[in-house]
């Protein structure tokens, strides 16, 4: 029996997932990783906690499944985009990794967007905080020794690679997100590198996700019970690995994501530039198709952040609890969830969250509905951005840990007035898709968005629509531009 092993390197946490040729899961480990935040508006991880929880994780299934670990054919990886690894000539980590939710690098978006004429027809976006490009345009300004010192920059599940085998390797779809890259060539653009103060030479040699970008070192296949010269998926970011996970394999086909953030992919078979609403079109994992992308910068966490705040012992029951309660629409708060700004529709690193509409007689559970209802507000944003932008959408699929919530989904279904299916293996996201790569990388196929037994629909719930609409409109009062010249010297005041 042919098994694969799919390696997700995510915001808070590490997960491998060992499924058959079938996607039946055979085991799986998580292990947590810490996020620092030294300023308002920055967010870092250290690159070595990322191979320290892909070690342990692969030490536990080695320790509690060897059988299984011995009959893995190949290895898959996705991982969180845009974390900017500085890496030196030792191999080592010069610095802490900016992520993709850190918003420092404003004033370089701006520069960006004038030093390189239609910035987005090359690159498939608009300049963003968060993105690699400027952040790395902010790092040659601010850290230029650091710059002088690096002989690679890496994103995140590749300095994992780096580790695993000793190689720099990178997959196109991952990379089409760092802004760096010619987007509908498929490779290294010189006059982006350049406009960012940096040599394509400092980047990583390309691979397609599904093809082989290293092999395992023979040290760590002893360690970890791997066989010998285990091959390696280029992988993708996981945006692109969710895709696969979810079976949208094909233009037309959609996913959303609730995970720490929130995402909604369309897949195309065009390269559609997005210029604007904060939208960004990459390269898809699958050979020949583009992604259009929304974003939604706080999906799940802010449901962690209003459970923190509440007291919540289990946001699981907490959900259930929701559910069941009879409340009034009436005393249902509004919510906006931009608790680290908002990319689409505003682009703006500095936007605030946001709850009104209280009265006395809300609780803890209206509260808690708010919050859900603002994250599906956030993602109907994200469905009119696309729609606005010609993206032609077909069936949408429901993943990610949000999914675990047939409640939420149906809010969401709701908001944007279309069914969601909910397929069964929704829950292992990116972990799937990596896994499914592995398998196309030892000479097997990907599942597509036709192939999945035992489909869930969740239907827009038409006694909600009408409270929801309300709700929505004044959700859209909420949000204030901040100014340009705020979000241009935020970098300035933190430093």
């Amino acid at each position: 029996m042919s098994l694969f092993l799919g390696l997700d390197i995510g915001t808070s946490a590490v997960k491998a997932i060992i499924v058959d040729a079938e996607d039946r899961e055979q085991a799986s480990a998580v292990a947590p990783l810490p996020i620092d935040h030294p300023h308002p508006l920055w967010s870092e991880q250290q690159p070595d906690a990322w191979w320290s929880a892909s070690a342990a994780v692969l030490d536990h299934l080695a320790a509690e499944h060897p059988k299984l670990m011995s009959g893995v054919a190949a290895l898959g990886l996705s991982g969180q985009m845009l974390g900017v690894a500085l890496i030196d000539a030792a191999g080592r980590p010069i610095r802490p990794a900016p992520l993709w939710n850190d918003g420092r690098a404003g004033a370089e978006c701006a520069e960006l967007d004038v030093k390189v004429t239609d910035f987005a027809g090359i690159a498939g976006a608009r300049p963003m905080p968060g993105f690699s490009a400027p952040k790395i345009l902010w790092l040659s300004r601010h850290e230029p020794e650091a710059l002088k010192r690096t002989r690679c920059i890496l994103l995140t599940k590749d300095y994992v690679r780096l580790c695993l085998t000793g190689e720099a390797i990178s997959d196109r779809a991952d990379s089409s997100a760092t802004l760096l890259m010619d987007t509908q060539a498929g490779t290294w653009s010189p006059q982006l590198a350049e406009a960012c103060g940096i040599s394509t030479d400092l980047l990583p040699e390309l691979v397609e996700s599904g093809a082989v970008g290293g092999t395992l070192r023979p040290e760590l296949a002893r360690r970890f019970g791997l066989r010998t010269n285990l091959p390696i998926a280029g992988g993708a970011g996981d945006n692109m690995a969710g895709a696969i996970g979810a079976g949208v394999v094909c233009a037309g086909d959609a996913y959303i994501s609730l995970g720490t953030s929130g995402v909604y992919f369309v897949a195309n078979d065009r390269f559609v530039p997005a210029r604007g609403q904060g939208m960004h079109t990459h390269r898809h994992a699958v050979p020949d198709l583009f992604g259009q992308h929304g974003c939604v910068l706080s999906a799940a966490s802010a449901l962690n952040w209003v459970a923190g705040i509440l007291g919540v012992v289990s946001i699981e029951r907490f959900l259930a609890e929701i559910e069941v309660a009879d409340l009034s629409p009436a005393d249902v708060p509004v919510f906006s969830p931009y608790l680290g700004g908002e990319r689409t529709p505003h682009d703006d690193p500095l936007a605030t969250a946001t709850l009104s509409n209280l009265r006395g007689t809300a609780g803890p559970l209206h509260i808690g509905r708010a919050v859900l209802e603002g994250v599906a507000f956030a993602i109907a944003d994200c469905h009119d951005a696309l729609t606005e932008a010609g993206a032609s959408i077909g069936t949408i699929a429901l993943v990610g840990g949000g999914a675990r919530s047939r409640f939420w989904g149906q809010l969401i279904a709701t908001a944007i007035d279309r069914p969601l299916l909910l397929p069964p293996l929704a829950l292992l996201g990116p972990a799937l898709g990596a896994a499914r790569l592995a398998r196309q990388a030892s000479g097997g196929g990907l599942s597509d968005a036709s192939d999945r037994p035992d489909m869930i629909m969740l239907e827009p719930s038409a006694g909600w629509r009408s409270g929801l609409e309300e709700r929505r409109a004044i959700y859209r009062q909420h949000y204030v531009k901040s100014p340009s010249e705020n979000i241009c010297k935020a970098k300035d005041t933190y430093v």
